[in-house]
């Protein structure tokens, strides 16, 4: 992944974030990313092999018309910026789920990424006080500000600690 650079909230670092602090409704700027011919052919060939991935003259010959990325490629390299700009380390207990991931456009190389996240629902557990739900719209631009990709997520999060405890 080439020139990453990573956003954020415009308030605090994601370390500092607890459930609380993801309302809905609100709008993340997690990062943005450059991708390489190279990234996209090694990513393929170790898990996608696909020859409009991996090969780009088989690439020119298929309906795509060039080298694209794997979709998946593009799924792992939105969660690193997700990681680096978004998730809350103290507070992040993983994910139970990622559901409707679209591929939308192509991704071809050189193209700059940027990802989006939309905070649809943030509640607190009814079992589990010391934690929550949120769920998130994840949105990939390039620099034409097409749409490339779209998921949701469903995460868990840590609430903030109350005083003395």
């Amino acid at each position: 992944m080439q020139q990453r650079e990573t956003a954020g909230h415009p308030d605090a670092s994601p370390d500092g974030r607890y459930l609380e602090d993801y309302v809905p409704g609100d709008v993340h700027e997690a990062g943005s990313f450059t991708i390489s011919e190279d990234e996209i052919i090694d990513f393929a060939r170790r898990y996608d092999p696909q020859p409009f991935h991996t090969d780009p003259q088989a690439a020119r010959q298929s309906v795509f018309g060039g080298l694209i990325a794997s979709g998946w490629h593009t799924c792992a390299l939105m969660m690193r910026v997700l990681v680096d700009g978004y998730i809350p380390r103290a507070a992040s207990l993983g994910a139970s789920g990622m559901d409707e991931i679209r591929w939308l456009k192509p991704v071809r190389p050189g193209d700059r990424l940027s990802v989006r996240v939309t905070v649809l629902e943030s509640r607190p557990s009814r079992s589990k006080p010391d934690r929550g739900v949120i769920r998130s719209l994840f949105e990939v631009h390039n620099q034409h500000a097409e749409l490339v990709m779209t998921a949701k997520s469903t995460g868990l999060l840590r609430r903030r600690p109350t005083r003395g405890a």
